[in-house]
């Protein structure tokens, strides 16, 4: 039997994990990763933007939220509260699932930030110099096109085409949060290349559910969103620098954009290009709005969409399902894919003199952070829930995610705490 939702006959005491070994496991893990975490929060001394050591921090604590929030969903999942669990997220408001206003719209949120944050970078960060921004644009590319080739050569002509895109993704949260265990030996270099490799992994994402996971178009309702954006950049243009009718003009480009067969999340990302720049610093409307989302999004959205989206029934042949087409590709995608793209094309640009490496980074660290890069998580759990309708197939996938992004997320810690040198001064 494949993995699948608890039905509602299904009694506690046949729950799919008899012993008490896999709660005491999770449990262990994340009070191990806990314990990590807070010896990592020490205080850095990079010479960085304020905001963006705001970000790394926001994503380092979030990432022990999201940890716990999946460990007690999964726990939940696999007791005699599951029926109940899963009424939760079924229940109907406004015409739709909790779980459906969360992907739909609290994401769009997320995705909101996503846009800020890649937006900042163009102008001020690491991708304002084509220069120094064609390093990790390469990675990026690498690290989506491989891990989507080697799926498609277990899926291609099968059912579970359709999730090529789900191992290009990787969850900035997570890669940074294991990357912050390692202290201070991180030079701040190859923070910035992982931060600037997983937004640009992001944008990847953005476009792939926009180009490939769009079924039907409502080009009325399509147009009347686009149109709603053009105001707002004509707004930009004239200088309008309150939040408000920005915030409003979200709201009903989100509506039409809902209602247009494009997903909705995609409007996060169109209105914070919307969103007037300026020279960037802490007065302008775009500095401001990142700053205010920056906790929301990794203590409250993120959370509650993992508690939404990782109810997973543990029961039957694991094996069965680990052998399945999708289950291979997602598996090879994320842990050999990733890490094997983001070094392969950083390596023919750098050769090829397109861009050059960073003087305190070497190619061991890169590939090192290739393996943090297979954290899918979050993103590759929204994804799948894009490109796959069979409800088995969904939780299997979501399954094989978790185990996947635990590989990836253990080599990529390893491999850099045997490369990177301790005490390694993060000004440099």
């Amino acid at each position: 039997m494949l993995l699948h939702r608890r039905n509602a006959e299904v009694s506690a005491g046949k729950s799919g994990l008899d012993s008490k070994n896999f709660y005491t496991l999770i449990i262990w893990v994340c009070l191990k990763i806990n314990a990590y975490f807070r010896a990592a929060t020490s205080k850095e001394s990079m010479k960085l933007t304020q905001l963006f050591k705001d970000f790394i921090e926001s994503e380092k604590a979030g990432g022990i939220i999201l940890i716990a929030c999946t460990a007690v969903s999964l726990l939940i999942a696999n007791t005699g509260m599951a029926e109940n669990y899963a009424h939760i997220w079924h229940f109907q408001m406004g015409g739709h699932s909790v779980e459906h206003w969360i992907n739909d719209g609290l994401m769009a949120i997320f995705f909101l930030l996503i846009g800020l944050e890649l937006e900042r970078e163009v102008y001020l960060g690491e991708l304002a110099q084509i220069k120094d921004a064609l390093l990790p644009i390469f990675g990026a590319i690498g690290g989506m096109v491989v891990p989507a080739l080697l799926f498609l050569v277990f899926n291609w002509g099968t059912a579970g085409q359709a999730g090529a895109g789900v191992p290009m993704a990787t969850d900035i949260a997570f890669a940074l949060g294991i990357l912050s265990l390692l202290n201070d030996r991180v030079p701040a270099s190859l923070k910035v290349f992982l931060t600037a490799l997983a937004v640009i992994d992001d944008l990847g994402a953005i476009l792939v559910i926009a180009i490939f996971y769009t079924k039907t178009l409502l080009w009325s309702n399509l147009l009347m969103a686009l149109g709603i954006f053009v105001v707002l950049v004509i707004f930009n243009r004239l200088k309008v620098r309150n939040l408000i009718p920005y915030i409003i003009g979200g709201i009903a480009m989100w509506y039409f954009m809902l209602h247009s067969g494009v997903h909705a999340t995609i409007t996060g990302v169109l209105l914070a290009f919307a969103v007037p720049f300026g020279n960037g610093d802490e007065k302008s409307t775009s500095y401001i709005l990142q700053h205010y989302l920056h906790k929301p999004v990794a203590f409250i959205i993120l959370p509650v969409f993992a508690l939404a989206n990782t109810a997973i029934m543990i029961s039957g042949n694991i094996g069965e399902i680990l052998t399945q087409t999708y289950s291979i590709g997602i598996a090879i995608g994320l842990v050999i894919g990733k890490p094997l793209g983001i070094f392969l094309l950083a390596f023919i640009a750098v050769k090829s003199k397109i861009c050059k490496l960073p003087d305190d980074l070497d190619w061991k660290s890169i590939g090192g952070v290739g393996f943090l890069g297979g954290i899918g998580f979050t993103m590759s759990i929204f994804i799948t829930l894009l490109a796959f309708d069979d409800a088995v197939i969904i939780n299997n996938a979501k399954f094989v995610i978790l185990l996947a992004s635990l590989v990836a997320g253990a080599l990529g810690y390893f491999s850099l705490n045997l490369v990177l040198k301790k005490n390694v001064s993060v000004d440099s």
